[in-house]
Parts: structure tokens; C-alpha cells; sequence
């Protein structure tokens, strides 16, 4: 009979399917290229199958890899919430919390939220990762985070989803544009204006087009930027226009920029925030208690409308 992969083989395989690099997913899992190569060949030696296909310029995942890979993150993610039994027995928020956040929450959110929940929570060790949602989705899934705070919708199958809070959007100009003598703004008046958006892979994208009830062909996506502050940046140089949530700019993320936020008029234009994390996993306690615990916050202090009560 042939033996079990470990779970050191499928951590290897996780690495590697994530980075598509062997040298780079050795270092990720802190070990060296030959003894992670030597673990992924034995691998498919024990399964009987040819799960990368190698050549010199790059790593490709064969279709049965990805069947492999998907169980792989599954059986990973299973093993932690094996832990997360006996974690399950503390007190509520002690011990380790590894949270994955989106980059147009976690710099807006967690820096002034952190101290007030360390406060209540003295027992609570938290560790953070901020990525794009789809990598915090992968590492959610194979128990390398236990929950994340991201943007919704996002496909997240399997998965328990918290609604935390609404976060509106907002529309910054730069300083000649002809709607800034206005109140507010229609989401109509966006049709056809120089429109600057992060780039592919970051859901705020998505997000305010579908929010606004833009599509792409009715917008000039002059410019992708890689973050909130290169937007307002470009915005400020009169580059064209944005949109921020509401979380950016009470976090000052217009600092000395001088530009004014508009509001749109009548409809609400807003994304939803949420918590999410393993069904399976037995934490879901602490979960609930950091939900509970976040939307306490934002509406304390952020004045926003919180979902899910």
C-alpha cells in the first residue's frame, strides 16, 4: 500500500502552486530548493501523477495538480481546525489569531481599532497579513490565516461570511474640475470622465464600478494605480478622477492635498465590509466576538451604518 502524503508535502505544493517558483516557495517555507523539490517529486511518486510541469522560464500546474492542489488546501485547512479545537477551550480572543486584511481596509482600519481591542482583549496575540483577496482566500482556505477582513461580494465557498459594516464611496476631483461647484454628485455625471482606478486584482475595483452602475466602456480608465494614496495623488495633478471609501478619508487619507470630497447625491453608493473564516473551524466564538467587537468600534467612532446585528 503506498503511503499518505505529509503534511509537509502538501505545505511544498501549496508553496509552490502559490509562487510558481521553486526557489521562491523553498524560502516561503523556510527549507532549501532540494529538500522542497525532493518532497514535491516524492509527492508525485507516492500519488502516481505529474502535478508541475517544469521548464526553464516558468512552473505550470498540470489539470490534475489542480485537483490535487484543491484537496491539498482543504486537508491543510482541516489539520488547523484540529488546533483550533483545543484553542476553542480558552477564553474568548486569547491566545494566537493569525487575520488576513485587504490593502484598502487594514492602513484605513486597523491602526486606531488595534489598541482599543488589545485593551479588551489583553490575551489575544494577533497576527496580520495583508494581500489581495483571492491570496488571502487561498490561505484561509489551507489554514494559514484564520480569518480574514475583506470587501463583499466575493466568492467565498465553504466559508462562514460576517457582514460587519457599510462603507460608502465618495468621488475626489481635482481642483479646476466643473463639478466641484456642486453639492453632490449624480452617479450619471462619471459617464465618460477620466476615471482613475486601482489595478486588476483589487476588488475596490470591481466594487465601485458595480456600485456606481458604471461599466468600463462608459468610462476613460486613463491610469491603474497600486494604491488609495498614488490615486489621490494622481487626482491632485489633475489626472482624472476617483473614488474612495469612506474609511480613506476619515483616516486622512487626503492629508495636505487640498482636494474636496463630493458625495453622491440620492443613491447610496457603498461597498460592504465583512469578516470571513473555515465553516468547519470550532473558533467561530472568537469570531463572533471580533465581530461583535469591530462593528462596536466603527459605529462608535466612524459613525457608520453596521450590518448584520
Amino acid at each position: 500500500m503506498a503511503s499518505l502524503p505529509s503534511f509537509k508535502q502538501l505545505k511544498y505544493l501549496c508553496a509552490v502552486a502559490e509562487h510558481r517558483h521553486f526557489s521562491k516557495a523553498a524560502e516561503t517555507c523556510h527549507v532549501t530548493q532540494s529538500t522542497l523539490s525532493a518532497g514535491i517529486q516524492e509527492l508525485e511518486s507516492q500519488l502516481g501523477v505529474t502535478i508541475f510541469e517544469r521548464n526553464k522560464k516558468s512552473v505550470l500546474i498540470t489539470p490534475i495538480g489542480e485537483q490535487v492542489l484543491k484537496q491539498a488546501r482543504l486537508l491543510l485547512g482541516n489539520a488547523e481546525d484540529l488546533v483550533a479545537i483545543a484553542r476553542a477551550s480558552q477564553a474568548p480572543l486569547s491566545g494566537d489569531l493569525r487575520l488576513g486584511v485587504i490593502p484598502t481596509i487594514g492602513p484605513f482600519l486597523l491602526p486606531k481599532m488595534l489598541g482599543n481591542l488589545r485593551a479588551d482583549y489583553p490575551g489575544l496575540k494577533l497576527f496580520l497579513k495583508e494581500g489581495l483577496s483571492a491570496d488571502l482566500f487561498n490561505r484561509l482556505q489551507q489554514g494559514e490565516l484564520d480569518v480574514v477582513l475583506l470587501a463583499l461580494p466575493y466568492p467565498l465557498p465553504d466559508m462562514h461570511v460576517e457582514s460587519l459594516f457599510s462603507d460608502e464611496f465618495e468621488v475626489l476631483l481635482p481642483p479646476d474640475h466643473p463639478l466641484n461647484k456642486a453639492a453632490n454628485v449624480h452617479q450619471r455625471q462619471l459617464q465618460g470622465e477620466k476615471l482613475l482606478l486601482l489595478e486588476e486584482g483589487h476588488c475596490l475595483r470591481d466594487h465601485a464600478l458595480e456600485a456606481c452602475k458604471l461599466e468600463s466602456a462608459q468610462l476613460d480608465l486613463v491610469y491603474q494605480g497600486t494604491s488609495l494614496h498614488t490615486l489621490v495623488e494622481m487626482v491632485a495633478n489633475g489626472l482624472g478622477v476617483t473614488l474612495l471609501p469612506d474609511i480613506a478619508v476619515k483616516a486622512d487619507i487626503l492629508g495636505n492635498s487640498g482636494l474636496e470630497i463630493k458625495q453622491f447625491k440620492d443613491d447610496k453608493v457603498s461597498r460592504e465590509i465583512g469578516l470571513a473564516w473555515r465553516a468547519t473551524d470550532p473558533r467561530e466564538h472568537d469570531y463572533m466576538a471580533l465581530a461583535k467587537f469591530i462593528r462596536s468600534w466603527v459605529k462608535k467612532k466612524l459613525k457608520v451604518q453596521v450590518l448584520g446585528e
